[in-house]
């Protein structure tokens, strides 16, 4: 449990982001989030069942980090821990983008 809550906050920020990018759309963020989404569905550790969800009931989740896929492909500020996506932004870019 202690391990999961560091990588929980180590990864706040692109969390929140992923989470705040849920819930107000943006197509542009969306047509990202397809794309990577994408590239996730054809990687064998993709976890369909959240078995290694770093939080219980938000699967499909990427089994190598924890990350939520609804959540780490809508980040501009997130990368793929395996290299098979690239962040687009920095936190702080994204900052400014959210002040907008």
């Amino acid at each position: 449990m202690r391990a999961v809550l560091k990588t929980i906050w180590e990864n706040r920020k692109g969390i929140l982001e992923g989470l705040k990018n849920s819930i107000i759309r943006d197509e542009f963020i969306e047509d990202i989030a397809r794309m990577r989404h994408d590239i996730c569905d054809g990687c064998e550790h993709l976890d369909t069942k959240g078995k290694e969800c770093a939080v219980k009931g938000t699967a499909p989740c990427c089994a190598e980090c924890g990350c939520s896929l609804s959540f780490k492909t809508r980040s501009l500020s997130s990368d793929c821990p395996l290299g098979r996506w690239q962040a687009i932004a920095t936190e702080e870019e994204e900052d400014k983008l959210d002040e907008l």
